[in-house]
């Protein structure tokens, strides 16, 4: 009878345990890169119409391949945080002793159940690290998708700009391109010398030089836009002949900058870790306790006599009191201040930086701008003139080309001057995703 006894009381123990137990499912690696073939293959209801600067930011953020690993990372965190809400499993002992030999007459038997009360003290403790270290993942996703928010802004204006700048150094190398076809005819004819054709020939390889390198650099740009769309590098990304960007204000961001330790979420991640290595450090102090161990035990012998009691299990802090781990936590948590104080001040030195350097292309870009019209009007009247026969063609030409050299110019202080604005914008997080530490969810500022 007290062996069938224990044995039904072993079957339900291992039913309830198996009963809780996952299953394992496989999850094969890809054989090919996942890039998506074309936009519609990305999301269907994407516009096959030229793309705004908005919308190329909501497609990184839905498709970027780096930001759906790194969103993984909160099913990860949100698992620990779980985790420490449970308090250690207690043990279960028991052992069944057949009569062998000797005066009994029925097999013995104990049966003993024991709890770490070490780790209830710890508990609390351990939840509140756990729960800071999930805000901090959270943060440093939201802080991942500024990011890519910010390279997407960036790379789509660019390539804005310079397919709008393009027409200008086509433009610059037609009439050098057609100067020196006319000269290359003067100097078969021996009309000129090679003297007078070699200044032209070195303008017309600067300014192919210049349309090239421009070329270079937008199949560049929208390689590095499909990248981060994960698309093809064949696909072409369609965009907008004018970049959409939040309203900018230099004094509004300045005003905005005491603020910026409580909205941008890599600073909100390191106030997170901070706060999960202060846990880190109660619970080693707390640790210091000797081990105790709280149980009791029943057991029958061969001859049923039964006894049962309380059994206390006490660790003795003799060789490891504890201090190494104390000093370790108390370390972390110091060197963690100091890198919450490090970021911070680079921050806002950086933010500080680009608007004064935002300041200083305006003003250059403003002289540009009030010089231009004296170079148009002086390229206007050089073109009359040249048609009247009143100006040779290369005065003609070089005052055509400093027009084109002054827009150039003011289109370079201008994409330098989007570049500063894109770059404060994305520090502060304009348009961008925020994060909520109470709740550890991303809200969509757009």
């Amino acid at each position: 009878m007290d062996r069938h006894r224990f044995r039904h009381s072993v079957a339900i123990l291992l039913a309830v345990a198996v009963t809780g137990c996952a299953r394992y499912t496989p999850l094969p690696l890809s054989t090919a890169a996942p890039l998506a073939p074309s936009l519609g293959a990305l999301d269907a209801s994407t516009p096959q119409a030229p793309l705004t600067v908005a919308q190329v930011i909501t497609l990184a953020l839905a498709n970027n391949p780096d930001l759906k690993a790194a969103r993984l990372q909160r099913g990860i965190a949100a698992g620990q945080t779980e985790q420490a809400g449970l308090l250690a499993n207690p043990s279960l002992s028991a052992a069944f002793l057949p009569l062998l030999s000797g005066a009994g007459t029925v097999p013995a038997w104990n049966l003993g159940l024991a709890q770490d009360i070490k780790s209830i003290l710890t508990y609390k403790s351990r939840q509140r690290a756990a729960r800071a270290s999930e805000r901090q993942v959270d943060a440093s996703v939201v802080w991942q998708e500024w990011q890519v928010a910010g390279q997407a802004r960036q790379i789509a204006t660019d390539l804005i700009i310079g397919a709008r700048n393009r027409q200008n150094y086509l433009a610059a190398y037609q009439l050098l391109a057609e100067r020196s076809a006319k000269l290359d005819k003067a100097l078969a004819s021996q009309t000129v010398t090679l003297v007078t054709v070699a200044p032209d020939r070195v303008a017309l390889q600067s300014a192919r030089s210049a349309l090239d390198a421009l070329d270079q650099q937008q199949l560049n740009l929208r390689h590095q836009l499909n990248a981060l769309l994960g698309l093809s590098p064949e696909v072409v990304v369609p965009l907008a002949a004018e970049p959409d960007l939040p309203p900018f204000d230099p004094a509004q961001v300045r005003g905005e900058i005491a603020t910026l330790p409580d909205r941008r979420p890599d600073l909100l991640a390191l106030r997170m870790g901070y706060a999960a290595s202060d846990e880190q450090l109660r619970q080693a102090i707390q640790s210091q306790f000797p081990d105790l161990i709280l149980g009791g035990s029943v057991a029958s012998d061969n001859a049923k006599v039964i006894n049962g009691g309380p059994n206390l299990q006490i660790g003795l802090p003799i060789f490891d009191q504890g201090q190494a781990a104390v000093a370790t936590a108390r370390a972390t948590r110091a060197q963690l201040h100091a890198d919450y104080d490090a970021r911070l001040s680079a921050a806002i030195g950086t933010i500080g930086s680009l608007l004064r350097e935002y300041e200083q292309l305006s003003a250059q870009l403003e002289v540009a701008r009030r010089d231009l019209p004296n170079a148009r009007a002086a390229a206007a009247r050089a073109q009359a003139a040249f048609g009247a026969s009143n100006l040779d063609e290369r005065g003609y030409v070089d005052l055509v080309l400093n027009r084109f050299t002054k827009e150039q110019e003011i289109m370079t202080l201008e994409l330098a001057l989007l570049d500063r604005q894109i770059a404060i914008q994305t520090l502060v997080g304009a348009g961008l995703p925020t994060v909520d530490l109470e709740s550890t969810t991303t809200v969509d500022a757009r």
